[in-house]
This record gives structure tokens, sequence and C-alpha cells, in this order.
């Protein structure tokens, strides 16, 4: 490595590893225990990389960071914390700060972040892409509205607990992503994070093998609603029977498990063994003003490796915001790379979108989120035909039950066929109880088939 690294660290351990370590590998290091001396060798232009500790004796290493970039913009900035929170991941991330480790940290890991970081700023002042670390596989733990904030409260109030969690949320909102996130920054997070499906369990020394390799990290049983009765049981018997080493268990599901477990597809022992903490990821849908972060986040992913530089129009920027995203980010993910592949110019334009869009599943825009409420401008068209057809004479009496039979009965109808004619799910979705649900669909005389569903 070839560079200038600024370390400030109250620590003075931390201080002598780092300048050890960071001069055996060719660099040139400047340490320091004051924020105040930091900001003075920046200010100097001196530093190629920093590696700043978050709470030091004269200031806030993270509240110094808009003031770093103002200074030298494109400098990167490792931030290193005792204080090993999601929040603080989050905080850092929101100041731009290239890179976030919690401590204790890996020396090796470290210094490959700072080889890294190097490589970025050389290629900054080469005119090159810059390259940011990332995970390319996950979806990214990205978004600023209020339900994103909400949940980035509670990963970080069950963070170190030991509570069983249970995340739920579409296909595609990165449920996985939360659970790896929770993990990552707990006090589980040097032990091993191990994915288990039906797969894992399906003999009888399935458990067993499943414990051994999980050594008392954090196991994480994805799709939980989908594993056969017998298989549940021996999750049962697991979680009640962990060995020396209890992992910390969680779970996901796409759908409500208390429905599932009244519709008899989750056995009621495990539900409630997993329902220690709940965790419920919004769709994309529920939070459109992510959209834009999100997808220049994919943009600029798809840059760094490789890729032309490309943005969002006004037009195009404006449809992905009313688009319903069915398949949430993972769906967005994939626009966004094959616009990036496919677009003509470095600016993306709405008709673009519209053909990438076009070919894939679509859903209304959320009433009274574009400003009209379509449902509500459709029956009143039908009405006033219907008043119309009569001429002067008034329609038979009974005009509210008929109308509202018209309406309620395609849309239980809609909804059972949604839900894969599972009546539990169908009266979540609709938000009205069960039993009447079941009455509704006696008096309507709807027909119910049960089929599984797709997705």
């Amino acid at each position: 490595m070839d560079g200038t690294v600024l370390v400030a660290d109250d620590d003075r351990t931390i201080r002598t590893v780092l300048t050890q370590a960071l001069t055996r590998a060719g660099c040139r290091v400047h340490a320091t225990s004051s924020l105040t001396t930091l900001m003075r060798w920046v200010g100097e232009g001196k530093g190629d990389v920093v590696i700043s500790d978050v709470v030091m004796p004269d200031g806030n290493g993270l509240e110094m960071l808009p003031r770093i970039a103002e200074l030298r913009p494109g400098l990167p900035v490792i931030v290193i914390s005792a204080q090993n929170t999601i929040m603080t991941a989050i905080q850092a991330t929101e100041a731009d700060a290239y890179d976030y480790l919690p401590k204790p940290f890996d020396l090796p890991d470290l210094m490959k972040r700072v080889a890294k970081a190097l490589e970025s700023r050389a290629r900054v002042r080469a005119g090159a892409p810059t390259r940011t670390p990332d995970h390319p596989e996950d979806l990214p733990l990205v978004g600023r509205t209020p339900v994103m904030q909400a949940l980035y409260r509670l990963v970080a109030r069950v963070m170190n607990t030991d509570l069983p969690v249970l995340i739920t949320g579409e296909s595609g909102t990165g449920k996985s992503l939360i659970a790896r996130s929770i993990h990552d920054f707990s006090d589980r997070r040097t032990l091993p994070f191990v994915t288990v499906t039906a797969a894992d369990l399906t003999d009888i020394e399935g458990p067993a093998r499943v414990l051994a390799r999980v050594r008392g990290g954090s196991l994480l049983i994805d799709g939980i609603a989908d594993i056969s009765d017998e298989l549940q049981a021996r999750i049962v018997r697991m979680m009640d029977n962990p060995g020396e080493f209890a992992p910390r268990f969680m779970s996901t599901n796409q759908g409500d498990l208390a429905a599932a477990m009244e519709a008899g597809t989750v056995r009621q022992d495990l539900f409630y063994r997993l329902n220690g903490a709940t965790i419920d990821v919004p769709a994309l849908r529920q939070r459109v003003d992510d959209i834009p972060l999100l997808s220049a986040h994919f943009l600029t992913r798809a840059e760094r490796d490789g890729g032309v530089k490309r943005w969002l129009g006004e037009g195009a920027a404006e449809l992905f915001r009313t688009y319903g995203w069915p398949g949430n980010v993972r769906q967005l993910e994939n626009a966004v790379r094959r616009l990036e592949l496919t677009a003509r110019a470095d600016e993306i334009t709405r008709a673009e979108a519209e053909a990438v869009l076009g070919g894939q599943p679509q859903m209304d825009v959320p009433w009274g989120q574009a400003g009209t409420e379509k449902l509500a401008a459709s029956v009143a068209r039908h009405l006033r035909r219907y008043f119309d057809l009569h001429g002067n004479m008034l329609p038979p009496a009974g005009l509210y039950a008929r109308i509202l039979r018209e309406v309620e009965t395609p849309l239980i109808e809609i909804t059972l066929e949604a839900t894969g004619g599972n009546q539990a799910k169908c009266a979540d979705l609709l938000g009205i109880n069960r039993n009447t649900l079941r009455k509704k669909i006696t008096d309507l005389e709807i027909e119910v088939t049960r089929r599984r569903k797709l997705m």
C-alpha cells in the first residue's frame, strides 16, 4: 500500500496497533487522540485515507464527516466504533462515510478496506470511477422515510437481546438482509450466521447438524410457513434443546404468521417460540420517497462494476414513483440493471423505463397517492348511468344493499384468489374478522378454491 493514513482514536493501544500494521504495509501514518488535530491535518491537505473513532474526548467523529467532505471532497473516511449498533452504521452511511467497522474489528479485514480506500483515492485523482465497499448480492438497507427510520429503531432495540426475531414482509423487501444486519452488529457477530431451509432438516440428524454449524451464533429459518408440520415439530424440539451453545433464533415469512397459525399451516407451539419480537419490513410502495435513493444506489453500483454513468430523467423518475413494484426492491434492482444496459443516452427516459416495466407485473397506485381516486370515479360513473336509465323515475328501493353487494362480491372473490383461497390471509388483507368473512362468503354464495400460491 502506498499513501498517508490519518488515525484518530482515543485508545492508545488501537493507535499503536494501527500505526505498526499500516507502516509495515508501506503507509505513512499520522495518529492522534484528538479530533481537533485530525481536522487540522485534513485542512492542511494531509492524508489519503482517514480512520476515525466515533466517541472522542473533544467531539463525535460522525459529526465531523460533513466538514471533512467540505474540506476534502472524495477523502475516504473509515469509521470504527465500539457503539456497534445498526444505528451507528446507518448514521455513518448517511453521513457518507466510506466504510464502517464495529469494534473489536479484525485487523486484516481493516487493512483490506484501507487498501481499497487508497485505491479509490487514487482512482479519484486519475479521474476514474470510484469504488465503494459493498455486498453485491445483498439488497441495500437504504432508506430515509419514516417507515424505514422506525424499522431501524426497532432493529436497534432487539439487536443485542436474546429474543427470537420474526421478520415478515413481501418477497424482495430484504427480510434476510435485516436478519444478517441484526447478526453483524450484535454481540454474536464473530460467530457463524447460518440460514436453514426445509432441506437442512429432512432427516432426523438435521437439527443436530444445524446446531453444530451455528455454534452459538445466529440461526435464520427461511420461509417458516412453507415448512411441513413434521419439520416444524423438529424445529420446536431444536429450540427447546439447543445444547450447550444456544443460538439466536430468527425466522422469515412472507405473510402474517398469526394468520398462518389460525389457518393450520404453522404449529401453535412453534409460533409462540418464534414470535419473540416481530419486524415487519415495509413494501417499496409504502416508502416511495426512498425509490430515488435506491435507484441511484443501483446505478452507482452498475457504474462501479464497469458500466456507464447514468441517471433517471424526470419522466422516468416519476414513473418509478407511481409504479406498484410487486417485486419490491429486488424488482427495482433488476429494472435499473436493465435500463443501465439498454438506455441510449446517459439520462434514462420515461419511454425507456416504460419499455422495461411494461414486461413486468404492475399494480395500481394506492388510492389517493396519485391525487385521484380511480375507484371512486368509476363507481360514480356507474351510479350516474344507473340513475339515468330510470329516466324521471327513481330506482327500486334497496339500492344501498344492491350496490354494496356489487362491490363486495368481486372484492372478496379477487382477494380470495390472490391469497390462494386462504381465508385467514384473505380476512387479514381485507381487514375484517375471519368469522365475518365466512358469513359473507356464505351470504354472497362465493365459491372458495384452495390452491398453493406461486408467488
